[in-house]
């Protein structure tokens, strides 16, 4: 696994929701590395990417979550060891009975299907569906990591561009939670 800066230089056999990732950032002037590895579908296949994605980086588990009748959804980012407790975030939310979303509604409004969520799909939620939720504690590191849509790359840039041009861009306003820290 190597870093490499910005966009590959042969899109083939890409999908187009990748590439639409790439021309999203880079019109927004967004400096970006890039790896291509292996389908990444757990923590633990995140932690060598993790690596070479370099220290100061931010990766995060990514959540797709909605109440019990499926009519609110929301895309949690939280630090990948923390462990999640729906109490811990209902009663911040004020959403009782959360759960994991179906994976028919992430295709549905995030193009995303599972393993590969990331804050970079809600540029596909056009009907603004999906509430954006951080832990605070992602916004600690001076990087941030994430996939681009698709679970064999993952992009790092800065916590700075994430929280002043993209999401502004993703026009989806975060609700910054709290989440308590392991013991």
């Amino acid at each position: 696994m190597e870093l490499q800066k910005g966009r590959p230089e042969n899109t083939d056999g890409r999908l187009d929701k990748e590439i639409r990732v790439y021309d999203f950032l880079d019109k927004l002037g967004i400096q970006y590395q890039r790896i291509d590895h292996e389908a990444a579908m757990t923590m633990e296949a995140c932690e060598e990417i993790d690596r070479a994605l370099g220290d100061n980086t931010t990766i995060c588990k990514n959540l797709f979550l909605c109440n019990r009748q499926e009519t609110d959804f929301y895309l949690l980012l939280m630090p990948g060891d923390k462990p999640f407790k729906t109490k811990d975030l209902s009663a911040q939310i004020h959403s009782a009975r959360l759960s994991f979303a179906k994976p028919e509604y992430m295709e549905k409004y995030l193009d995303i299907t599972p393993g590969s969520v990331s804050v970079l799909g809600l540029m596909n939620d056009s009907e603004k569906k999906v509430q954006l939720l951080i832990d605070e504690d992602v916004m600690k590191e001076p990087y941030f990591g994430c996939h681009p849509c698709i679970n064999t790359s993952s992009l790092k840039f800065t916590t700075e561009d994430l929280m002043q041009k993209i999401i502004p861009a993703l026009e989806h306003e975060p609700v910054t939670v709290t989440l308590p820290t392991p013991e």
